[in-house]
């Protein structure tokens, strides 16, 4: 692979499984180890309303985001991004769009039984709309479990302390040889 390469993990699953404290925690194991990347939440590439008529899944400007941010993070040299969002683990032929060609993929889907999730949801979900959450999260379980290819290992969260699951995430992604969890 040459320099000019794209490292991509991504952290895919349902709502309430721990993606972004995952990513965050992944991307603190890397700045302590002084190790260069970028970290996208994308559930932000996409926040408009109203979202664009031509665009009913949100996809084109989450792809033309990312394109946009990619290309300032890629003219300070940096060749790998640690990405998060519910369907990362299927949006890699949009996402190699928006980073160009020779990008390689390490895919995680965070895994939790419904109790867990449920639990995770309830203390952030201080509006109405806890029980939509909770049916929307295992619709995509299921959903996400029955999509993700071959290539995307699953990773369980009941149960771990976050550090240590970060650690495993970042274990797959050869891009360090021993990280810290201290």
């Amino acid at each position: 692979m040459s320099q000019k390469d794209t490292h991509v993990l991504l952290i895919g699953g349902r709502s309430g499984v721990g993606k972004s404290t995952i990513g965050r925690e992944v991307s603190r194991q890397l700045q302590d180890v002084g190790e260069p990347h970028c970290y996208i939440e994308g559930d932000n590439l996409d926040q408009v309303f109203p979202a664009p008529p031509d665009d009913p899944i949100r996809e084109r400007i989450s792809e033309a985001n990312l394109a946009a941010l990619w290309a300032n993070y890629r003219a300070l040299g940096h060749t790998r991004l640690v990405y998060t969002n519910t369907a990362a683990v299927v949006s890699d032929v949009w996402i190699t769009r928006a980073l160009g060609q020779n990008t390689h993929f390490i895919g995680v889907l965070l895994t939790a039984n419904d109790d867990t999730a449920a639990g995770r949801l309830a203390g952030r979900e201080i509006s109405g709309g806890l029980d939509w959450h909770v049916k929307r999260s295992r619709r995509a379980a299921l959903w996400l479990e029955a999509q993700a290819p071959n290539w995307v290992v699953r990773v369980p969260t009941d149960g771990r302390y976050v550090v240590d699951i970060a650690a495993e995430v970042l274990g797959l992604t050869g891009w360090l040889s021993k990280v810290s969890t201290d």
